[in-house]
């Protein structure tokens, strides 16, 4: 499949304040990248990648047909799971615990918020694709709500007027991995990009993978752009009918070799969009056989839940446990609306299912405690882990066939 590499373009630059070390404070010419314009461009996988590409559609497709009355928990789930893994890339990592305490409105650190904020622009950009194409505007707002939990954030939702650069110095481009195109000509390469997202002509998956590259090629932004884009895949896949309820947590496959990940996105920008559409299908077939294992697994939780505590019949804690997968955390008004008893029958149940182990308190204070179910926050790590296993699997066995 052909693709046009990138171009670039030779920038005048002026160094700010003087900072930085002798090569920054001389810096007065910069090399930028300039995209291609993709709109129109027609995008026809071959051989063995569109192999993967049609295995990656089954497997995506079967994972959201195949798990019924479970399905809207496991939705609920994946998407926490692929919003938190795509802030790992990122570096920011609060652990399940402390993002358990964020999601339930508990005090939460800087890094918990931001995974939160991360859950909410996901979710988002996913919902309004479910009505019509990924438009500029909804770009725009899933990345104030992105960097809603930043006070510092720089120009939330709006593109940026800057240059900006990746790796290298604080101070200048000197030594940068990659330089995005120049401020002026970001708002003609986004409107090119939402262009090619909107139509409906294209392999659905192939048309994600190269929309993320695009959007990490133009990085539209001064800062939230990986979030941004690959959220921009689960965008997609919602706007073409692919997936319906699931968001497809392929970030955990881009999380096992984060080197490898960014390494196929240089590839991209030489012209190797055939090669990145591989790489994306082959997450999204690994994300979504684990992600059926999962289900599997959440779906015998209540049975095995209800064999360890041995509720009463009618019970809070009967009644606790019918809703564990819907509302795994939560705190003390949410476990009372879920019973519909007084406080200190709920506070009973609840200690009676911590002390079976059932139920972990993440947050200890007497006031705004907060619970979730000890299982489902280790089936997010399984998840991950799983993903991450079967993503390097793959590639050593790839490795091998080549040589």
């Amino acid at each position: 499949m052909e693709w046009p590499g990138h171009g670039t373009q030779s920038r005048p630059w002026s160094t700010r304040n003087r900072q930085g070390n002798r090569d920054d404070r001389t810096l007065n010419v910069i090399e930028v990248s300039v995209p291609p314009f993709i709109a129109s461009l027609h995008c026809d996988p071959i051989g063995n990648t569109a192999r993967v590409l049609e295995d990656a559609v089954i497997a995506v497709a079967h994972l959201e047909a195949g798990f019924g009355q479970h399905l809207a928990p496991l939705a609920d789930f994946l998407l926490r799971s692929e919003s938190v893994a795509s802030s790992k890339i990122e570096q920011i990592d609060a652990g399940w615990r402390a993002f358990g305490k964020a999601v339930a409105g508990g005090k939460a650190s800087d890094e918990a918020r931001s995974q939160l904020a991360a859950v909410h622009a996901l979710l988002a950009l996913v919902e309004i694709s479910s009505t019509g194409p990924v438009t500029l505007p909804a770009i725009l707002q899933a990345h104030r709500l992105l960097m809603a939990a930043d006070p510092y954030a720089d120009s939330p939702g709006v593109l940026r007027t800057v240059q900006n650069w990746i790796g290298g110095s604080d101070f200048s481009p000197v030594g940068a991995v990659y330089v995005p195109p120049p401020p002026e000509l970001v708002p003609e390469l986004m409107d090119d990009l939402m262009a090619f997202a909107a139509r409906s002509d294209l392999p659905i998956l192939a048309q994600a993978a190269i929309a993320h590259a695009q959007f990490e090629s133009i990085h539209p932004f001064t800062d939230g752009n990986g979030r941004i884009g690959r959220a921009l895949i689960s965008a997609i896949l919602r706007r073409r009918g692919l997936t319906r309820r699931v968001t497809v947590p392929l970030t955990s496959a881009m999380l096992a070799d984060t080197d490898h990940y960014f390494a196929q996105l240089t590839d991209y920008r030489k012209g190797a969009a055939d090669q990145f559409i591989g790489y994306v299908a082959g997450a999204a077939l690994h994300a979504s056989q684990a992600a059926e294992e999962t289900a599997a697994r959440l779906a015998g939780l209540p049975a095995r839940w209800r064999d360890t505590a041995r509720p009463r019949a009618n019970s809070a804690d009967e009644t606790l446990l019918d809703n564990l997968l819907d509302v795994p955390i939560f705190n003390a008004d949410t476990a009372q609306q879920l019973t519909g008893t007084t406080d200190a029958s709920t506070y009973k149940a609840l200690n009676r299912l911590t002390e079976a182990g059932i139920l972990e308190v993440l947050s200890t204070g007497m006031r705004n405690r907060i619970w979730a179910a000890s299982d489902i926050l280790v089936e997010l790590d399984v998840l991950s882990a799983t993903i991450g296993r079967r993503t390097r699997a793959s590639r050593s066995m790839n490795r091998d066939e080549q040589n």
